[in-house]
C-alpha cells in the first residue's frame, strides 16, 4: 500500500513474523492474544474445549498488550483484525480505541443456525465490524447471508518469491527429468493431509508410476517434552514428522520423497514443480494452490465444493473428497499418465492466478475498503 495513505502498527504474538513487521511499521509483541475459534473444521468439542483454557491464560496477556498499544501509538483510525477467530480481542481493544474495525475472515466459519457459539460469533461480527473481508467466496459462503462482506483474495508477488538459495538447490538436484514432480507445501500436521499423500504415493510407486515427491514443510513446533506429550495424549498435537520419516523407510520410499524443510525461496521449489497436492482436511482451498499457480503448476485440492475464483475442477487442478486416498492417488494417476493436460491445466492455473490474486490489484481494493469506512465515518 503506498505510503502516503497508509502508516502501519502491529500488535501480534511473539514469533519470527515480527521481524518482517517491524520492517514495515513499529510492533508490540505479546505471549498471546485471545481468541474464540469457531472456525469449521476446529471449533470446540470433545478435548478441544481445553483449548480455551490457554485462551484464558492468554487474556492478561491480551489486556496488557492492548493498553500499551493505547500508550504508545494513541489515536488509530482504524483496526485491522487479521482473522475472525480474535473478534474478543477486538471486542476489548475496541474499548480503548475509539475507532472503527475491519475484520479480515481467511478460515472457513462453522456454520450452525442453532449453536450458540455461532450466534455469538455472529453477534460479534455485527456489533464490532464496520467491514468485513473474506480471502475467497468458499469463506464467504460460510458467513451470513446478512453480513456485508468485500471478496478480497490473498496475493503473491512471484519474483520476491524466487531467490537463489545454493541449498535448497542442491536438494533439488536430483529430481528425475521423466519424472512427475508432485509438491506439498506446509507444516507436517495430520490436518494438512500429508498422511493421505504418502499413503496415495505407496499406491503409485507400486503401480510403477514415474513420480518424486518434494515436501515443503516440518513440525509446527517442538514434539519433544511434557508439553508435547499432554497435547499428544489430548489429540491437541499433529506433528507428524517423525511417522512420515518412519513411513518412508518402511516402505523404501525415500528415493521417491525429497523433504526440503521450510524455505523462503518458495518460487524455487514452485518452478521445478509440475503439479500441487493440497489435500487438508479444512475442505477449502489453501495460500499454496495460486502459489503454485504462478508458476504454471495446477493443484489437487481436498475440497467438496470448489468455487470458481480459487479452482475450477478438471480446468485449472482437479477437486477431491478430503481424506480419501483412492481419490487422491486417483487425481495424481491422471496427471502422470497426461502430461500435456498437466500442462494445460497449469496454464490456466495461472490465468487464474493473475487475475484474482495480483498483489498490487489487491492491495487497492483492500485500501478502498479503508477509505470508504472512514469516510462513513466522517460523515457520522
Amino acid at each position: 500500500m503506498p505510503k502516503e495513505d497508509v502508516e502501519p502498527v502491529f500488535l501480534t504474538t511473539k514469533g519470527s513474523v515480527t521481524q518482517f513487521f517491524s520492517t514495515l511499521g513499529p510492533v508490540i509483541e505479546t505471549k498471546g492474544l485471545s481468541q474464540f475459534d469457531n472456525t469449521k473444521y476446529s471449533y470446540y468439542r470433545g478435548a478441544r474445549w481445553l483449548v480455551l483454557l490457554r485462551e484464558l491464560w492468554y487474556l492478561p496477556f491480551t489486556i496488557s498488550a492492548i493498553r500499551q498499544a493505547k500508550k504508545q501509538f494513541g489515536h488509530v483510525d482504524l483496526l485491522h483484525l487479521n482473522e475472525f477467530t480474535g473478534l474478543a480481542t477486538l471486542w476489548i481493544a475496541k474499548r480503548w480505541f475509539s475507532a472503527p474495525a475491519i475484520v479480515h475472515v481467511r478460515s472457513v466459519a462453522r456454520v450452525g443456525v442453532n449453536s450458540w457459539r455461532t450466534k455469538f460469533v455472529n453477534f460479534l461480527f455485527h456489533s464490532t465490524a464496520k467491514a468485513v473481508v473474506a480471502i475467497d467466496q468458499n469463506v464467504r459462503a460460510s458467513l451470513p447471508p446478512d453480513l456485508d462482506v468485500s471478496v478480497i483474495h490473498n496475493s503473491f508477488a512471484p519474483a520476491q518469491a524466487l531467490g537463489d538459495s545454493p541449498e535448497l538447490k542442491a536438494k533439488l538436484q536430483n529430481l528425475r527429468p521423466t519424472a512427475l514432480k508432485v509438491g506439498f507445501v506446509g507444516n507436517l500436521l495430520r490436518v494438512k493431509g500429508i498422511e493421505e499423500l504418502l499413503e496415495a504415493a505407496r499406491i503409485l510407486c507400486e503401480e510403477g508410476e514415474d513420480l518424486e515427491f518434494v515436501i515443503v514443510g516440518d513440525d509446527a513446533g517442538s514434539s519433544k517434552g511434557l508439553k508435547s506429550k499432554v497435547l499428544k495424549a489430548f489429540g491437541l498435537q499433529q506433528n507428524v514428522r517423525a511417522e512420515v520419516e518412519a513411513y518412508l523407510d518402511r516402505h523404501g520410499l525415500h528415493d521417491r520423497f525429497h523433504l526440503v524443510g521450510f524455505t523462503a525461496n518458495i518460487g524455487q521449489v514452485y518452478s521445478d514443480l509440475d503439479v500441487l497436492c493440497f489435500p487438508s482436511h479444512y475442505d477449502a482451498p489453501g495460500r499454496p494452490i495460486f502459489e503454485a499457480a504462478f508458476f504454471r503448476a495446477p493443484s489437487i485440492v481436498a475440497v467438496c465444493d470448489p468455487k470458481p475464483d480459487t479452482l475450477v475442477n478438471m480446468k485449472t487442478g482437479i477437486a477431491i473428497a478430503p481424506k480419501s486416498v483412492a481419490e487422491l492417488a486417483g487425481a495424481i494417476r491422471i496427471f502422470a499418465r497426461d502430461r500435456e493436460l498437466c500442462k494445460r491445466m497449469g496454464q490456466a492455473a495461472h490465468q487464474l492466478a493473475c487475475a484474482n490474486f495480483d498483489v498490487r490489484t489487491n492491495a487497492s481494493k483492500l485500501l478502498a475498503v479503508y477509505k470508504q469506512v472512514l469516510k462513513v465515518e466522517e460523515v457520522k
